[in-house]
């Protein structure tokens, strides 16, 4: 693609090159020699319906909606494969899955010799630093400084590699990569360099471990089922194949913490469990060792012992049993949330202090969207909106003056919230975090980049005035492609496209099945339309689409 050009680059040299970019889309400030950090916060499996921000229907987020009330939410923010592993690798190549080799999590290896972000931005004098969950199952390259957790990470006592060397950190995860920010911000880093801190949370990823302060914090709440809880999938064959309902696969000991001390109502293949909710292990099993010290197994046990005792006495089935399972899903899941918001507080009440707020745009995002019931479905995978969107706030250093690009009172989220609400519902995708970054800083944003900056929306350039590798505005339609078949929950194989009003999508591989949705007239996506005669009418410029997305991203028709 033909890169942004920026009308004049200045560097300043402190120590390092500091490079500051002046232009009519980054109208920075009164003081160029300041330079221009940025810090980028991903959650993993942060669903945008628990930012209050975006819906205040399932909980309060009030540290994570201040960066919206100071900076832009993003209405129409998706990902390109909704899967953590290949979305992180979109996130630092720019490029979509085919073309940066990470497809979905199976035994991959992320390639670091290919142009990433960091890298770039670490050879024209920045500072990089990676903190917690990197989960591409190489060393990160192009950075600085690196603190990782092992693998997926664990919430109690995670083990992190930080510069190749492995350590066992006491605590709690969210509070512990927390830390390590302000750590690194405050001690390690070069500070006559400017820096790109990359902040990446396990949480809320399955299984909502809440933090033992946060147990309980939602007990509360009765959480309103989704309307189309108890879908059926007719007319959706792909969507019946897929093995991630609350009802059916949600397993009570795993993820619902039913451990009882004795395992007695926990299924043999899942005894595990009780070395990770109890503790411990037992002569003759295979259990993991507990994770959590006596102090917080004691607080742990005193929450869920009584929850577990109800739960036998109440013996639940059908109906009920399902529902159960969603309200205690809600509970944990939003629990994990409360941690989140939190560390989010913290870190900025750190760069408030430190007057970094001045000079420091700040993204937050998820690697994808994540469902909370809708269709009956946790976890994510689909191109289904509720999988295919995820939040997006990013909120500009205070040096540079904010524009309105058009503020909609109302969105699909429900009501615009608070005065220095900035929506941007423009359609944009992780592989476009890339090249915004790049051109922030200054720097040049290369020819195999497939994402655009979207910097111009924050800075008041209007949608057709944008220029991209089309040349004809900003794009109307965004593509996406999800591999990772045979595997964990059997979501099939599929590739698609989304316009303003519809979203299409080719199941394939061992099944061939299209969908198509009128998300105006079915935001649910209950009824594919795709074999009625409206779609007759409509299909011929989508498929012409789709088959154009295929080739400007040279992703093989299937």
């Amino acid at each position: 693609m033909t890169a942004m050009k920026l009308n004049e680059v200045r560097k300043i040299f402190t120590g390092a090159a500091a490079v500051t970019a002046i232009g009519s889309c980054s109208d920075i400030s009164e003081s160029p020699e300041q330079p221009m950090n940025i810090i980028y916060i991903m959650c993993d499996d942060h669903s945008y319906q628990t930012i209050s921000a975006y819906d205040r229907t399932l909980t309060n987020t009030p540290n994570i909606d201040r960066l919206c009330d100071e900076g832009y939410r993003f209405t129409n923010s998706f990902v390109a494969n909704s899967l953590s592993g290949p979305s992180r690798a979109c996130l630092l190549t720019g490029k979509h899955s085919h073309k940066n080799g990470f497809t979905d999590n199976r035994d991959r290896i992320f390639d670091g010799n290919q142009t990433t972000f960091p890298k770039l931005l670490k050879e024209n004098g920045y500072e990089t630093a990676v903190i917690g969950k990197w989960h591409l199952g190489s060393e990160p390259v192009g950075f600085s400084h690196w603190d990782i957790l092992d693998g997926q990470g664990e919430y109690y006592q995670p083990v992190f590699i930080c510069n190749g060397d492995t350590l066992l950190r006491p605590g709690y995860v969210t509070d512990i990569i927390t830390e390590q920010t302000i750590d690194w911000l405050e001690k390690k880093r070069d500070k006559n360099k400017p820096f790109c801190l990359l902040v990446h949370h396990k949480a809320p990823h399955r299984s909502w471990m809440p933090d033992v302060c946060d147990l309980g914090s939602h007990d509360h709440v009765e959480f309103p089922l989704p309307e189309n809880f108890e879908d059926n999938y007719e007319g959706r064959p792909a969507a019946s194949l897929q093995e991630m309902t609350i009802e059916a696969d949600m397993n009570t000991a795993y993820d619902l913490k039913i451990a009882d001390k004795d395992g007695a109502m926990i299924d043999p293949e899942w005894r595990w469990t009780l070395g990770m909710y109890r503790g411990g292990t037992k002569e003759g099993e295979r259990l993991r060792p507990g994770r959590m010290d006596h102090e917080q197994q004691e607080a742990w046990n005193s929450y869920y012992d009584p929850i577990i005792e109800d739960f036998r006495k109440d013996s639940l089935e059908g109906k009920e049993l399902a529902e159960w399972k969603y309200q205690r899903y809600m509970k944990d899941y939003c629990s994990v949330i409360k941690s989140v918001d939190r560390n989010i507080g913290h870190l900025y009440e750190y760069l408030e202090k430190e007057g970094l707020l001045e000079n420091t745009m700040i993204i937050y995002t998820s690697d994808q969207g994540f469902f909370m019931g809708e269709h009956g479905f946790f976890d994510k995978r689909f191109m289904y909106e509720e999988s295919f969107r995820t939040p997006l706030i990013v909120r500009l250093p205070d040096r540079m003056e904010r524009k309105r690009p058009g503020r909609a009172e109302t969105s699909v989220y429900g009501p615009n919230f608070g005065k220095g609400d900035y929506d941007i519902s423009e359609m944009v995708q992780n592989i476009d975090i890339a090249p915004t970054i790049l051109e922030y800083a200054g720097v040049e944003i290369p020819e195999e980049i497939q994402g655009e900056s979207f910097l111009g929306l924050m800075k008041g350039t209007s949608a057709k005035d944008m220029k991209t590798d089309t040349g004809k505005g900003w794009r109307d339609a965004l593509y996406y492609h999800y591999y990772e078949y045979p595997g964990e929950h059997a979501v099939r194989r599929h590739y698609g496209i989304r316009t303003e009003r519809y979203s299409l999508m080719h199941f394939y591989h061992d099944t061939d099945s299209w969908e198509l949705y009128d998300l105006k007239n079915d935001p649910l996506q209950m009824h594919n339309i795709y074999h009625t005669p409206e779609a007759a009418i409509i299909l011929p410029d989508l498929m012409k689409q789709l088959h154009e997305l295929q080739m400007l991203y040279e992703d093989p028709i299937q």
